[in-house]
C-alpha cells in the first residue's frame, strides 16, 4: 500500500533556486527569479500583475511587452501553510500531472514559493461550473486526473484520515483577540465534537468501497482554467443555451443524457464537440491519492462560490446524474474498459459523492479554523470554518438516507 506519488523517471527535474521572495518586496525577488528563467527580459521591461483570488498564497504573473503571452507565475507561499500542505508532495504531484498533459510546466522551486507556466484562458466562476456548456468538460476532466497511474504499480492508500487528523491537533482552543475567541467558543463545534464527528466519518465512509485514485482535491472555481478560444462550435453553443434546456432534460432524461454525451464526448468529430482539452485545472497543493468520490463531492460542494457562500446551489440530483454519467464514461475510457456505464454505476457513485462531500465540508472546516490562526491574508477565515461546520450538519441529515443499491 502506498500513498506517496511516483514520479516517471522520464519527467524532467525542477530546479530549485536560493532565492527568498519578501513579502513586503515581491519585485526585486521575481526580478532574481526570472534572470534564471528569463535571462533575455530585460529587469526595467518587466511588468507584474497581481492576482487576488487566491486565500492560500500571493500569486503573481510577470512578462514583457503589451500583452501577457509569455507570463511566469511565481506564487509565494502563505505563512505557515507549510502545517497545511506537504509542498515536496506538491511538487510530485504538479510533475506527474504535467507529465500526463494535465498541468502546466513548473519552471523552478524557491525558498519560499515556485514558478511555473501561465495558462491561457478564464478562470471560472460559480454560475460557470453549474451551467450546462462546461459541466461536461469538467467532468471528463476529472477522469482524466483519476484515470492517471502514479503509484508504480503499489496499490494507493489515501492519507486523507492521515491529514484530516494531523488538522485536528493543529486546531487553535482559544484566540487573544476576545471578539474571535468569543465565535469559536459560540459557533464552532467543541473539540470533544469535532474529534466524534472524526471517528465516525471514518468508520462510515470506509466502508463504501470508493476507489483510491489521483485526485485533485481542491476544484474550487478559481482553480478551472477554460480556454474558449481552443473551443466549442458555435452550434454546440447554441444547442446547450436553447431557452428550456432544464426542463427538456428533466421531461426526456434518456434523450437529454444521449444529447449531452454527443456534445461532451471527444471521440466523434462528426458531432458538436468540445475537446477536454479546453478546461484545464491549476494548483495542486492538496493532490495526491484520495477516494475518486471526495474529489467529486468536494466540486460539487464549491458550486456554493466561496466569497458569498450559498449552499442552495448544491447540484440537485437532476443535474447529478448526467454529470456522473459523463464522468464514468470517459474514466473507463481512460481505463480502458469501454464507455458503456449502467444505471445502477451512476447511482453507486451518485450515493458515494454524496456522502464524501461530508468529508469535505469536515477538511474545510479543519482547515480554515488553523488559518484563522496563523494566516496573513485578509479573509473571514473563523466565518467560514463556521459556515463548513453548519453545513456538514445540515447534510448529515439529508445523507443518512442514501443506502447503495442492492
Amino acid at each position: 500500500m502506498a500513498n506517496y506519488i511516483h514520479v516517471p523517471d522520464e519527467a524532467p527535474a525542477v530546479p530549485k533556486i536560493d532565492v527568498t521572495v519578501d513579502e513586503s518586496d515581491y519585485r526585486s525577488g521575481a526580478l532574481k527569479l526570472l534572470k534564471e528563467l528569463r535571462p533575455s527580459w530585460k529587469p526595467s521591461e518587466v511588468k507584474v500583475k497581481f492576482f487576488t483570488d487566491g486565500i492560500t498564497n500571493k500569486l503573481l504573473g510577470c512578462y514583457v511587452g503589451a500583452v501577457m503571452q509569455d507570463v511566469v507565475l511565481v506564487r509565494i507561499y502563505g505563512n505557515k501553510t507549510e502545517l497545511l500542505v506537504d509542498r515536496e508532495n506538491e511538487v510530485k504531484s504538479f510533475r506527474v500531472l504535467h507529465e500526463n498533459r494535465c498541468a502546466p510546466h513548473l519552471y523552478c522551486t524557491f525558498n519560499n514559493g515556485l514558478c511555473y507556466e501561465f495558462l491561457q484562458g478564464t478562470a471560472l466562476e460559480p454560475e460557470h461550473i453549474r451551467s450546462a456548456p462546461l459541466f461536461g468538460l469538467i467532468a471528463r476532466q476529472l477522469a482524466k486526473y483519476h484515470a492517471i497511474h502514479a503509484h508504480n504499480g503499489w496499490v494507493p492508500q489515501s492519507d486523507m484520515w492521515l491529514k484530516m487528523g494531523k488538522y485536528f491537533a493543529l486546531i487553535p482552543k482559544y484566540f487573544k483577540d476576545p471578539e474571535q475567541n468569543a465565535r469559536l467558543t459560540m459557533e464552532v463545534p467543541s473539540p470533544r465534537c469535532l474529534r466524534e464527528e472524526l471517528v465516525w466519518l471514518q468508520q462510515s465512509l470506509s466502508v463504501l468501497g470508493s476507489p483510491v485514485v489521483l485526485c485533485h482535491n481542491d476544484l474550487l472555481c478559481k482553480n478551472i482554467i477554460y480556454n474558449e478560444e481552443a473551443g466549442m462550435t458555435a452550434e454546440a453553443v447554441a444547442a446547450l443555451r436553447r431557452p428550456g434546456l432544464g426542463e427538456a432534460m428533466e421531461r426526456d432524461k434518456p434523450h437529454a443524457q444521449s444529447a449531452l454525451r454527443a456534445l461532451t464526448c471527444p471521440c466523434d468529430s462528426s458531432k458538436a464537440t468540445y475537446d477536454a482539452g479546453n478546461v484545464k485545472f491549476i494548483d495542486y497543493e492538496y493532490a495526491g491519492y484520495n477516494y475518486q468520490a471526495y474529489d467529486i463531492g468536494n466540486h460539487f460542494n464549491e458550486f456554493a462560490g466561496l466569497n458569498e457562500v450559498d449552499y442552495s446551489h448544491y447540484p440537485e440530483r437532476t443535474f447529478q446524474l448526467p454529470w456522473l454519467r459523463s464522468y464514468l464514461e470517459a474514466y473507463k475510457e481512460h481505463k480502458g474498459q469501454g464507455s458503456e456505464v449502467t444505471d445502477r454505476e451512476v447511482e453507486i457513485l451518485y450515493v458515494q459523492v454524496n456522502h464524501f462531500a461530508l468529508a469535505s465540508h469536515f477538511f474545510w472546516g479543519l482547515w480554515a479554523l488553523i488559518q484563522a490562526k496563523v494566516s496573513t491574508i485578509d479573509f473571514d477565515f473563523l466565518g467560514y470554518a463556521v459556515l463548513r461546520f453548519n453545513q456538514y450538519f445540515k447534510m448529515k441529515l439529508d445523507v443518512a438516507e442514501l443506502n447503495l443499491p442492492e
